[in-house]
């Protein structure tokens, strides 16, 4: 057995630095010193030397206050962000990344979104046209087909998000924020039972979220993040027990209903 049989995501020594640009102030030439001297220049590490194996059929929750790496470590699983030098992030199999919203056009209509939004998640177009109608159906958007999304509302977009997401086909599903509260409370209804019952269904998902409440449904293992660190690796139970000792979690907007 190769290690892509039973390994679906491994990261060795991932790191990943930022640097970025802070505004000069000053005169002229105090500004150009700066500058020249790569004064205005700081760096961020946003990840931290994490080393991770995600086994197939794992249900993995990443979870951390805002801007502790948990966007960023998604991204270098994808390969939208390549790892600082020695670092190794490798997926196997066919993935995609769901955010609610990503890939969303306003002025194109709901028929033109659906190619726009699932080409963005990786869905071949040949998949989107074959699901077309089923999507739609399932959105409950059959009047709105030629509506531009500008006039949708809140839940409009986010059950044309999730059912294009649905009728996606991977091996790996990589959610960002993406799952919870999809819609009114019917819709929501549904969508919890799909999810439940075909979505994670013979699928790898890491799920990064705030809302720890489908993550400790789900999920087999959960990762703490921590301006960049891992802080552990765990059950649901032991990492939000670490959660709330080391980060205080009464004072964040967590939520655990």
């Amino acid at each position: 057995m190769t290690m892509s049989d039973d390994i679906a995501i491994r990261l060795e020594n991932v790191s990943k630095t930022f640097t970025i640009r802070d505004k000069v102030r000053g005169n002229f030439f105090e500004k150009s010193w700066a500058i020249l001297n790569g004064k205005n220049k700081r760096k961020i590490e946003a990840v931290k030397n994490i080393s991770l194996e995600i086994k197939r059929g794992e249900f993995i929750g990443i979870v951390g206050a805002n801007g502790s790496g948990k966007s960023t470590l998604i991204h270098l699983m994808t390969g939208v962000y390549k790892p600082d030098k020695g670092g190794i992030s490798e997926i196997f199999g066919s993935f995609i990344r769901l955010s609610l919203g990503l890939g969303f056009n306003n002025e194109l209509t709901a028929r033109e979104n659906i190619f726009l939004n699932g080409s963005v998640m990786g869905v071949k177009m040949s998949e989107l046209k074959e699901n077309f109608r089923k999507i739609i159906k399932f959105a409950e958007l059959e009047k709105f087909v030629n509506t531009k999304i500008k006039f949708f509302s809140r839940g409009m977009r986010a059950r044309l998000a999730f059912a294009v997401a649905v009728h996606a086909k991977a091996d790996v599903i990589l959610m960002d924020e993406f799952f919870g509260g999809v819609g009114d409370e019917r819709f929501k209804a549904r969508s919890d039972e799909i999810f439940a019952e075909t979505f994670v269904k013979n699928r790898t998902i890491v799920h990064v979220s705030h809302n720890l409440s489908t993550i400790k449904k789900y999920a087999n293992r959960v990762i703490l993040l921590h301006e960049g660190h891992c802080l552990g690796i765990g059950t649901p139970d032991e990492i939000f027990d670490l959660y709330r000792r080391t980060i205080k979690v009464d004072k964040l907007n967590i939520r655990e209903e």
